[in-house]
């Protein structure tokens, strides 16, 4: 009988990575129902029907980054109903990610080129956080929600108002979100250092910018 072959860390965060690049293949489904289908479209001129694109370009982007750091931090994590709850928080991360790639393919447009990157770096930092002990790990989770939320409200007044399709999408992303930063600051995340605050917040920024084109 052939023996099981026992793989090192390395080996496990290779495989961890090519399974979630895997999941971002558009024929990935959501577990819950699209927020936008009891909607109706909304007529918007092509200045609007762009600019919603590359707000939700963004918001998918930040959705693939936010699956990433999960996947990551799970993988790390010390404590199994920590591991639990991160991957579970993935799991609708998932459903975020198909309804901004429904939402953007409605509105004529594709999601970042840079999906991989974004996937691959935000992975990285995750597995790395999980590393600092399971304290640090929801306290990145709960500052990374924080910092998503207040994203996602800033998105919500840049839509075009007649947009209601889109809208509803973030609302519901919104409503998750929050629920995952308490769930986190619940379960005994620490707080972070400002300075790690801001870097996370450049971090953000750099994305948001490149990609709303790219």
């Amino acid at each position: 009988m052939a023996s099981r072959r026992n793989y090192t860390t390395a080996d496990q965060l290779l495989m961890q990575l090519h399974q979630g690049l895997a999941r971002l293949l558009p024929s990935e489904a959501a577990s819950r129902p699209n927020p936008a289908l009891a909607t109706s479209e909304s007529a918007l001129d092509d200045q609007e029907r762009r600019h919603a694109a590359g707000l939700m370009r963004v918001n998918h982007a930040g959705e693939v980054a936010a699956q990433a750091l999960y996947e990551g931090q799970a993988l790390t994590a010390r404590n199994p109903a920590v591991r639990e709850q991160l991957r579970h928080a993935a799991t609708e991360e998932q459903d975020h990610l198909a309804w901004c790639a429904d939402r953007i393919r409605e509105l004529g447009e594709q999601p970042s080129r840079l999906t991989p990157v974004w996937y691959a770096g935000s992975f990285a930092i995750g597995a790395a956080a999980g590393l600092l002990g399971d304290k640090v790990n929801l306290g990145f989770v709960a500052e990374t929600e924080k910092q998503v939320v207040a994203h996602l409200e800033g998105h919500l007044d840049q839509l075009p108002e007649s947009d209601a399709r889109s809208r509803a999408i973030l609302e519901q992303m919104k409503e998750d979100e929050t629920r995952h930063g308490d769930e986190a600051k619940q379960a005994g995340g620490a707080d972070l250092p400002g300075p790690i605050r801001r870097l996370m917040t450049l971090a953000s920024r750099v994305m948001t910018k490149t990609a709303y084109r790219f």
